[in-house]
């Protein structure tokens, strides 16, 4: 492969590593620790984000898996941006979490992506998003 082709090692090493030096993800702490085209797996300490009640606040579960679905969907060839987004929270969050997210389907212009945020072995929320692919 060429070292300019988006899904060459050397290519996709680069962009995690933008997503990772992002200003909002080393706010929050979150880090990518495994990502290819439709796949990534995100971690974000519980440290800081705690609401009122003490557990973590919504927000932040929102931003992790919102981080893991903008990975995997632009870690391939195509450059995608999201188009809808939905979250059901399962559990409340105490701990270190960890957001997977898989590509489900394509068709044409569009992708969906499933995100799976755990603390542990606890599902604590699924979020469904929609990509649009913007260029190839």
């Amino acid at each position: 492969m060429q070292p300019d082709n988006p899904t060459s090692s050397l290519a996709v090493q680069e962009r995690i590593a933008s997503f990772n030096s992002s200003e909002f993800a080393r706010l929050l702490g979150m880090k990518i620790i495994e990502a290819r085209e439709g796949y990534a797996r995100v971690v974000m300490p519980f440290f800081g984000k705690k609401n009122p009640h003490g557990v973590m606040h919504g927000g932040a579960i929102f931003t992790l898996a919102d981080q893991a679905f903008a990975i995997a969907a632009n870690t391939g060839r195509a450059h995608r941006v999201a188009v809808s987004v939905h979250i059901q929270y399962i559990a409340p969050a105490q701990g270190d979490l960890e957001a997977v997210s898989e590509l489900v389907a394509e068709n044409g212009d569009y992708s969906t992506y499933r995100v799976m945020v755990y603390e542990g072995k606890s599902l604590i929320a699924e979020f469904d998003g929609v990509a649009f692919r913007v260029s190839t």
